[in-house]
């Protein structure tokens, strides 16, 4: 039996507290990983405050987990003890259907979330599905790597599943956790990158980044103004703006990518759909492949989240840090 020491939450919206559980034999398939840093996403905090009606209480969140392999199952054979790994948004995949048999994993139906229904990464250590565990490239820095398992791949998905160009121009709506990693990624991909931020203190931070244009997205004109313009807009926001402004802001055969978890219905004219032959589009986070691409270019590239570090055991204060949006950017946990 494996034990582990974590933090939990207990009620809808409560604070977390100190939580042991056993793990149970490893099983044939299984890793277990000893957990360094664990990310602090947004999606922790709606799972915490049960915003989407499927947390399970107590509940263990943490799904950007970075860690050593502490453990492996006997069928395992690409994965050894002390490799150093990472861990994001699913924890397992049926590995036999349509979606996962084309290595798109992260669409199989059968697909285990690390913190849906298990214990994710706010603990000492995390089990999953040997398929779901990524290597940590060389140059990659470990402490702060985390992000990159949810919010990076999350940005980097569109960018590989869209196949685009490095000629293409690119907005970026919200340079939040998700969009400081997002301009980097363009910025380094070649494209024409723009961000639509409703922050003016970000506006050089934007552009620091790698930004080339910054947008107030509290403008209508500034938006209007760019009208045509944009091969793919990526939205990392979680709150409802005027999507047929950006969808005007389109090229012919644009698209409004959402990465962003808008809870409220879409409410766009077709028109501007049909004739500019623009789409709109949603993807949630990648495939075990992509994530070993997207780690592969951050590490080619230098290119890294900027975050804020907490001890595991203030991970109360970490989740305050992170409610507040005063973050910059992402905030992670290292164990004590």
């Amino acid at each position: 039996m494996t034990h582990v020491n974590a933090w939990a939450v207990n009620a809808a919206g409560g604070a977390l507290e100190r939580f042991e559980y056993d793990l149970g034999p490893i099983g044939t398939d299984d890793v277990d990983i000893e957990v360094d840093h664990c990310g602090v996403c947004h999606s922790d905090v709606s799972m915490i405050d049960n915003e989407w009606g499927m947390s399970q209480y107590p509940l263990v969140p943490g799904h950007e987990v970075v860690g050593r392999v502490a453990a492996v199952g006997d069928g395992v054979t690409h994965l050894s003890v002390g490799d150093r790994v990472g861990l994001g948004w699913q924890s397992g995949y049926c590995m036999h259907c349509a979606q996962c048999m084309s290595g798109h994993h992260n669409t199989c139906g059968s697909a285990a979330s690390t913190i849906i229904g298990r214990h994710g990464g706010f603990a000492d250590k995390v089990r999953a599905q040997s398929a779901s565990v990524i290597p940590l490239p060389e140059g990659l820095a470990a402490a702060d790597a985390g992000p990159l398992f949810c919010g990076g791949i999350t940005v980097f998905n569109p960018m590989d599943l869209h196949d685009l160009k490095p000629t293409d121009r690119v907005a970026v709506i919200g340079i939040g956790g998700l969009g400081h990693i997002a301009i980097q990624f363009l910025r380094a991909w070649g494209c024409d990158v723009t961000a639509f931020t409703s922050s003016e203190g970000k506006a050089q931070e934007a552009r620091d980044l790698g930004a080339h244009h910054v947008i107030n997205s509290r403008d209508p004109a500034a938006i209007q103004a760019a009208a045509g313009r944009f091969d793919l807009i990526i939205s990392t926001v979680n709150v409802a703006l005027d999507w047929n402004a950006y969808i005007n802001a389109l090229s012919p055969r644009g698209r409004l990518h959402f990465v962003g978890a808008v809870a409220e219905p879409l409410p766009v004219g077709l028109f501007p759909l049909l004739f500019g032959e623009r789409s709109i589009s949603a993807s949630p986070a990648g495939p075990p492949a992509m994530i070993a691409r997207m780690l592969d270019f951050a590490a080619r590239h230098e290119i890294a989240p900027v975050t804020e570090h907490f001890p595991m055991s203030r991970v109360n204060e970490a989740l305050d840090r992170l409610r507040s949006g005063d973050a910059r950017y992402r905030v992670v946990l290292d164990r004590d």
